[in-house]
């Protein structure tokens, strides 16, 4: 079984909002509060309380003793303690730090709620999700007959726009596509773009973060000038978020047709296993660059893509040395580690004008096909 979302953008009335609103606030006070009952017990000497546990001690005790948790989706409450548990789980195996409480102003305005009995629905132009009813949706996309509904996950962006994230389970039946040098392409990243493929095709990026500074700037200068928690520095608040969000989608779009189009020509796609966190570090002097064309989102819908085409991506251990070989001979030239050096002649076959991206390319993409066929 695989798994896939479908995201639409939501448009609650005033009812379905306080609605909405309340969902917030209980989910986050149900995890404070059971934060402090695991915190308590750990404290006691007492057993940490199991995920079933946790939500049985919500049921019996939190709710008689805070009736208002009844006023919403039971489903939103028991998704909210799974979470904390499951950070609990990622503490325990030094994935990430202690859970910590959410903050009414700080924490992220969201909520998951599971189906039953028919309960999540999806129409021509709305969605029906508990205890909201039937919410104006823009439904762009239809999801296929045999997909199952599992979930749906309700957001409120810091615009105070509404997002709903509907996920589904399928079975995968798709016929692995054929490993040939023509199914198959190299990319090598660029900093100063997106990519450069095996075919010497070069991928520029519109840079929309760039695009949008002055103004986000503009907003943002306004906002410091705002007394905070006053109304004025929430619409301006707002404002400033709502540029952001402009700016993301602007990225994502872009990203979504590069990645479709590889993924339409070919079936396989062989990248270096970067660590973007770290090329974004201010030491590279190219940071702002790597964050705004968003090349890590790139790779992870070029994953799913290739996927669900019978493909797959293949990453090339980061400390290949895919700029020193030449693509002709295999000869490794350590001068090309200056990054100065954009093109460069072979002492041992003689190729003249070898341009380092395209170059690079063409050895992840011989790499890539190596790792497939070993």
């Amino acid at each position: 079984m695989a798994n896939r979302a479908l995201v639409y953008t939501i448009y609650p009335n005033e009812k379905q909002n306080i609605q909405c609103q309340k969902t917030f606030g209980c989910c986050r006070f149900v995890y404070n509060q059971m934060l402090d009952v695991q915190k308590e017990r750990h404290e006691n000497g007492e057993k940490h309380l199991s995920k079933t546990k946790a939500n049985t001690y919500c049921n019996q005790h939190l709710k008689k003793k805070y009736p208002f948790l009844k006023e919403v989706d039971k489903f939103a409450l028991t998704n909210a303690i799974y979470h904390l548990e499951d950070g609990y789980d990622r503490f325990f195996k030094h994935l990430s730090r202690f859970p910590k409480y959410k903050c009414k102003h700080k924490a992220k305005r969201s909520y998951t709620t599971n189906i039953t009995n028919g309960n999540i629905e999806i129409s021509d132009n709305s969605i029906k999700l508990p205890k909201l009813g039937w919410v104006k949706a823009k439904i762009h996309h239809r999801p296929k007959e045999d997909w199952k509904l599992k979930s749906a996950t309700v957001t409120q962006n810091r615009d105070d726009s509404y997002q709903v994230s509907i996920l589904f389970a399928y079975e995968e039946s798709i016929s692995p596509a054929v490993v040939t040098k023509e199914t198959t392409i190299g990319l090598d990243y660029k900093s100063d773009g997106l990519y450069v493929s095996s075919e010497g095709d070069t991928c520029g990026m519109p840079y929309y973060f760039r695009q949008s500074a002055d103004k986000l700037a503009k907003a943002q200068r306004k906002l410091r000038h705002k007394t905070i928690g006053s109304k004025n520095y929430n619409k301006q608040q707002k404002r400033a978020a709502k540029i952001h969000r402009h700016i993301a989608n602007q990225r994502k779009d872009f990203l979504q047709k590069k990645s479709t189009e590889i993924a339409n020509q070919y079936s396989f796609a062989c990248v270096e296993d970067l660590n973007m966190k770290a090329m974004a570090n201010r030491g590279f002097g190219n940071g702002k660059a790597t964050l705004d064309n968003g090349y890590g989102m790139f790779l992870t819908m070029l994953d799913y893509k290739l996927r669900d085409r019978g493909g797959q991506l293949i990453k090339v251990g980061r400390f290949f040395p895919s700029s020193q070989l030449c693509s002709h001979c295999g000869f490794k030239n350590p001068l090309v580690k200056n990054l100065s050096i954009r093109h460069w002649d072979c002492p041992n076959c003689g190729t003249t004008g070898i341009d380092r991206d395209v170059n690079a390319a063409k050895n992840i993409k011989k790499e890539g096909l190596r790792l497939l066929t070993a």
